[in-house]
């Protein structure tokens, strides 16, 4: 799989937590779109049984006639389920509740946990040039989340400014570890980002100290604003970077986008 003609293959990032309501979906969506506004070409993949990430790119359930689903479990072929949205140079392989059976049906199948990362290896998906994948994840470490690491390079975690906060993530840090060690060692986290944070809210403020304090640079430099914005632009059937290209919301994605861009540069230089 190329990427960009450098002949690297994409950079395959699973954007997960176990717990909903984080973000999850909205941080797959505009950082996406950030990153192909910043020149980049990017495939979501969405593994969600809701399928949020596929209605908030304006993919209608009518246009959903081969999803994630097939490409897991029915080995269809990477270009007849990937598609353009209407954000250039964001393609978007959606789902359908199709997926809500895949862990049952996931059981029977011979080396399981490697379907995905099977299916990203076909060579037909090198002439589409992607630089990055986003797997947009459901929100449990159920067998489609376990497919995801054993595929990616790496987990970006969005994490609610909320109580508790901190106390969700030793399990998701558990199953990380766990998928090192059987599947795919050379997974790493991507880092942290903080969501729905509110400045003037000390308990936001306290997360995200608590935060940095735990995680040390494992937390982006970036924290993504609660902002009507980013809640109102799925409704659009639109990333918020399109919805309303001013809003702090958006604002906050592309320099998300930026800072992760440049720590992979940073890496590639190094």
């Amino acid at each position: 799989m190329s990427e960009s003609g450098t002949g690297r293959r994409p950079r395959i990032i699973a954007v997960a937590n176990q717990k909903g309501g984080v973000g999850k979906t909205t941080t797959a969506i505009n950082l996406g779109t950030a990153l192909a506004e910043a020149g980049k070409r990017v495939l979501l993949l969405d593994i969600d049984p809701q399928g949020n990430a596929s209605t908030g790119l304006g993919v209608d359930l009518d246009r959903r006639r081969m999803t994630t689903y097939d490409l897991l479990l029915e080995e269809a072929a990477i270009e007849s389920v990937v598609q353009e949205t209407d954000v250039e140079n964001l393609c978007i392989a959606p789902a359908t509740t199709d997926l809500s059976s895949a862990d049952v049906e996931l059981v029977s199948k011979e080396r399981r946990v490697f379907l995905l990362r099977n299916a990203l290896r076909q060579q037909a998906l090198s002439t589409y040039g992607f630089d990055y994948i986003l797997i947009d994840c459901p929100p449990s470490l159920n067998m489609l989340t376990v497919n995801a690491m054993v595929a990616a390079h790496s987990v970006l975690v969005p994490l609610q400014c909320e109580f508790f906060a901190l106390e969700g993530l030793s399990q998701l840090m558990l199953t990380v570890r766990e998928v090192r060690q059987t599947a795919n060692a050379n997974l790493r986290i991507e880092g942290v980002v903080l969501t729905m944070y509110d400045s003037r809210n000390n308990l936001s403020r306290q997360v995200e100290s608590d935060a940095r304090d735990t995680l040390g640079e494992l937390v982006f430099k970036t924290v993504i604003p609660r902002n009507v914005r980013l809640s109102e632009a799925p409704s659009f059937a639109m990333p918020a970077l399109m919805y309303d290209t001013q809003s702090k919301g958006s604002q906050a994605y592309r320099a998300l986008a930026k800072e992760l861009l440049d720590k992979h540069a940073a890496a590639v230089a190094a």
